[in-house]
């Protein structure tokens, strides 16, 4: 199924038919780690799951272990073809990416609405929506080619019931365009998307007031809330924390900075048009 850039900016109803119940296969032997580069079709086996990784995989997915299994076998082969995940990233699809993002899921309550900005690969929203199925989760992505692809795996998966894909960017999610109503969650999450700065100012407006801003982030962590905690603050939200995620699960544990949203800060307001020195308004 292929959508170009008049598509549906939201998947709703049934969806596609969720696959089987296909066994989880543990990689054997070593795994062709130099081969991530090499110049040839992607291949399924490239998502296989590490045996080493199958303990932390099965505490963290459960029962919906296969469908996980599933995503990443997309993820090594469609999102490689189409240029979302990279030739090297397949034989690390599970260590790197499922698991990192599954371990957020410890930060988010019972039954949230979860937008994911940036979602890109479905990357961490769609792992989410895998691991908690009492979540209700919205994929943020303006990429055409990007939501086609998210599109097709809600599809594919047998989401639908529990996510939709946005076509647009965060603030037009929050805002409202073209006749779509502005959209906010009890938690947003964005992986490796922008500086701390700008993801706030991205991403706070689309959390309810007491909601919260889950980024994922690297080493980096500590010196962006330095740097950026007064724009922060400006943006309504409280002061940012450092949590580490999957502790005793996975190693090592993925670093989320969370900030909740505890003011509502509306739109800035536009300049008052000048003046001429009769007092009445210049005319354009």
């Amino acid at each position: 199924m292929t959508h170009d850039d008049n598509t549906a900016d939201a998947v709703s109803g049934p969806g596609g038919t969720p696959p089987g119940p296909s066994a989880v296969h543990p990689a054997t032997g070593d795994a062709d780690a130099d081969s991530a580069g090499r110049d040839t079709a992607p291949s399924p086996a490239d998502a296989a799951l590490p045996p080493e990784l199958a303990p932390a995989a099965l505490t963290l997915f459960g029962d919906r272990l296969d469908l996980a299994a599933a995503y990443a076998e997309l993820l090594a082969t469609d999102g490689v073809v189409r240029g979302l995940i990279g030739p090297r990233e397949a034989p690390r699809i599970w260590d790197r990416h499922l698991l990192n993002c599954a371990a957020v899921a410890e930060r988010i309550p019972a039954g949230a609405t979860v937008l994911d900005v940036g979602s890109g690969a479905g990357l961490p929203g769609l792992v989410l929506a895998i691991a908690r199925p009492d979540l209700t989760v919205t994929l943020i992505e303006p990429l055409a080619r990007r939501t086609s692809f998210l599109i097709e795996v809600v599809e594919r998966l047998g989401l639908a019931k529990s996510v939709r894909v946005f076509r647009g960017r965060a603030d037009e999610a929050a805002s409202g365009s073209s006749g779509r109503e502005p959209i906010s969650g009890d938690v947003v999450t964005a992986r490796a998307v922008a500086p701390l700065d700008r993801l706030a100012g991205w991403s706070l407006p689309l959390a309810v007031r007491g909601g919260r801003l889950l980024a994922l982030k690297g080493s980096s962590a500590a010196a962006e809330i330095e740097e950026h905690a007064e724009v922060v603050a400006r943006l309504g939200g409280g002061e940012p924390a450092v949590q580490l995620c999957g502790v005793g699960v996975i190693d090592p544990p993925t670093t989320v900075v969370e900030i909740v949203r505890e003011r509502m800060v509306g739109p800035a307001r536009p300049a008052a048009k000048k003046r001429a020195r009769s007092g009445r308004s210049r005319r354009g």
